[in-house]
């Protein structure tokens, strides 16, 4: 079967024409990073404690930054703000597990197939400052990651 255009949502594309539209003289600029921060798992998935991070906001961006970072009791996951831009056309946020697998990842631990879920879930929801996401951000994430004592994590990006 042919088709006449594309069946995906080229969000590379999307971006290069949003800031086209917006003026901006050069093109977007991804982010990149010299060294790749992944390494192998560190012992088998089944003794292993999860972290879930995701990109939705949990209070309105009308609040500002203060408190756009968060790390909350699994318990208290509740409603999301989904405030930001993405193709609505081509994805919804109807079912709460995009935005974070909590029942899938809990089901795993249930399992055995996962060692644990961390108490906490993280949230860094998006910014468009990649140096605030890596010296800022990160690091935040990282030390609650830590704290939690996770092994590996998850980041469902909105």
């Amino acid at each position: 079967m042919t088709t006449t255009h594309p069946r995906f949502v080229s969000y590379i594309d999307k971006s290069r024409e949003y800031y086209q539209a917006q003026g901006y003289e050069a093109p977007y600029r991804w982010a990149t990073e010299a060294a790749v921060p992944f390494a192998p798992l560190p012992g088998l998935l089944k003794s292993l404690r999860l972290g879930l991070i995701t990109t939705a906001d949990r209070a309105p961006r009308s609040e500002g930054r203060e408190g756009m970072l968060y790390a909350q009791p699994v318990a208290s996951r509740g409603a999301f703000h989904t405030e930001m831009f993405w193709d609505r056309d081509a994805t919804h946020t109807d079912d709460p597990e995009t935005i974070l697998p909590f029942a899938a990842a809990e089901a795993a631990a249930a399992e055995g197939v996962l060692g644990s879920v961390s108490p906490r879930f993280y949230g860094v929801p998006t910014e468009y400052s990649q140096r605030r996401t890596r010296e800022e951000d990160a690091p935040a994430i990282l030390s609650w990651l830590q704290e939690d004592q996770v092994d590996i994590a998850f980041l469902a990006a909105l």
